[in-house]
């Protein structure tokens, strides 16, 4: 009777096996998974969010150079084209100011009289509203230009346009492209050796701020004896570049006719990413 009651119950085993029958997991294997399946996530996020943010470094350091070389092509085409003898550099505040003169266009004056004793010569020895320029400019001098002559330093005695003995203002309506009209009668100091004549603008000034990050570019603050640096002389500047962790702006004057040279290293800097830059440029010294 018991025999048969086991044949006719159901059986879990399969033939001949001495090990039941087994469905799903138990709750130890099932955590061991969950265990395994985040250390291995732990392990491969690694190598999966390295590549990105290599990448994202990469692609700010790439940012920050390409900010601070704009910056630097811009200051270096401005100084090239600087009136000689017209760059300083002054470091006040944790600032550092680098001012030049702008020049827009330039050539000769007429010294002597044509053979037929015509034409209009600059004299030198009283003051003089006007001059012949010996072969056209490109153009004819615009509003707010003025002329300077045999500009020989920046700092202080004759020959300095910043204080204007041989800066004049030009006449824009009276003036042409051969001949250049001043605002008022003027005397200047020295004749230059070689009859040349720079026209200019106003003066630009390069900020290079570090505590407040910034590179700023400044003009229209008018012609000061002493170089302006602080931030009421010089009014609102543009922004030139940002992220700014430091510069450092040398001028080698040069002498005689030997060019002079601003050698400008700028860095910036940027969610922990550092990137310096240095640009020298070589200024003319020929008046």
């Amino acid at each position: 009777m018991t025999r048969g009651k086991r044949e006719a119950g159901l059986s879990f085993a399969l033939p001949n096996s001495p090990f039941p029958l087994q469905s799903g997991f138990t709750l130890i294997e099932m955590i061991m998974v969950i265990v395994l399946l985040g250390a291995l996530v732990a392990v491969s996020s690694v190598f999966i969010v390295q590549p990105f943010r290599a990448f994202d470094d990469m692609k700010r350091r790439a940012e920050l150079v390409e900010a601070a070389d704009s910056a630097l092509m811009l200051m270096t085409r401005e100084l090239r084209a600087a009136l000689p003898n017209s760059v300083r550099v002054q470091s006040a505040g944790g600032r550092t100011v680098l001012e030049f003169i702008p020049t827009l266009s330039g050539g000769r004056y007429r010294a002597t009289l044509a053979g037929d004793g015509s034409g209009d010569i600059l004299d030198f020895g009283s003051t003089d509203t006007g001059f012949d320029v010996m072969g056209p400019l490109p153009s004819a001098p615009g509003p707010g230009s003025a002329v300077v002559i045999y500009n020989l330093t920046a700092v202080g005695g004759q020959g300095n346009a910043y204080a204007s003995d041989n800066r004049a203002p030009v006449d824009a309506a009276g003036s042409s492209s051969t001949y250049i009209a001043l605002a008022a009668a003027h005397r200047f100091p020295f004749a230059s050796p070689a009859q040349r004549f720079q026209l200019v603008s106003s003066p630009v000034s390069y900020v290079c701020d570090p505590v407040a990050g910034v590179l700023t570019r400044h003009q229209g603050y008018g012609f000061q004896s002493s170089q302006p640096v602080s931030s009421t002389e010089l009014g609102a500047g543009d922004t030139a570049a940002r992220f700014v962790a430091g510069c450092d702006i040398r001028f080698d004057p040069g002498a005689g006719t030997r060019n002079g040279l601003v050698s400008i290293r700028l860095s910036l800097s940027e969610a922990g990413e550092t990137v310096s830059l240095l640009q020298q440029v070589h200024v003319l010294n020929t008046p």
